[in-house]
């Protein structure tokens, strides 16, 4: 199948089968592949993969760095900040309470994922929540409240179950302090959060 290069001043890469609309921003080396669509009012960062049957926006942010798998929706409302992961067929909500007989537009709550949170395949994440930096959520799990900075969870619904460090592996605490076996970063934990220490 041939492919369509945007070889504009943005240098980004979207396949033919793939539709933007007005008022989009795409950032340089980004590339969005097959059968997705980017609405209206949507920013996505620089060298972002967007995967197959995607839906972005409208009035969506992407930060830099993100890898959206395929089947995944971003509706308005949902803001990834750079480095966030989002595992094939993730599912993002905007209403708490939908209806299919009573407009909520005016009831869309924001969901915040901070930088380089890992969102598993097959999970759900209710409106309104923070997932905190480097967050790891489980595949198939149900988010319907906030997620602390480096904490793995998982479950129906969603809690926690321990620590991840930002390389991706779990930390075994001793005494408030953590080392991460993979990549030797330093962790201490400080009442239920997490802070990482210089090496």
């Amino acid at each position: 199948m041939k492919r369509k290069y945007n070889k504009g001043r943005d240098g980004f890469f979207i396949h033919e089968s793939s539709y933007l609309d007005k008022d989009v921003e795409i950032g340089k080396e980004t590339k969005i592949w097959h059968f997705s669509h980017i609405l209206k009012n949507t920013k996505i960062g620089k060298a972002c993969n967007i995967g197959q049957n995607v839906m972005i926006g409208p009035n969506v942010s992407v930060g830099n760095k993100c890898k959206i798998q395929n089947n995944v929706s971003l509706f308005e409302g949902v803001i990834l900040e750079d480095d966030v992961f989002c595992g094939p067929s993730c599912v993002f909500t905007n209403v708490y309470n939908p209806r299919a007989f009573i407009a909520r537009r005016k009831e869309f709550l924001p969901t915040l994922v901070k930088k380089g949170a890992t969102i598993g395949a097959n999970a759900t994440v209710i409106c309104g929540v923070i997932i905190g930096k480097y967050a790891f959520v489980g595949a198939g799990a149900v988010v319907n409240k906030d997620v602390p900075d480096y904490a793995l969870i998982a479950g129906v619904p969603a809690k926690q179950i321990g620590w991840m460090c930002e390389c991706g592996s779990n930390l075994i605490f001793v005494n408030n302090s953590a080392k991460c076996k993979a990549c030797n970063q330093m962790y201490e934990k400080k009442e239920k959060l997490v802070e990482i220490v210089n090496y």
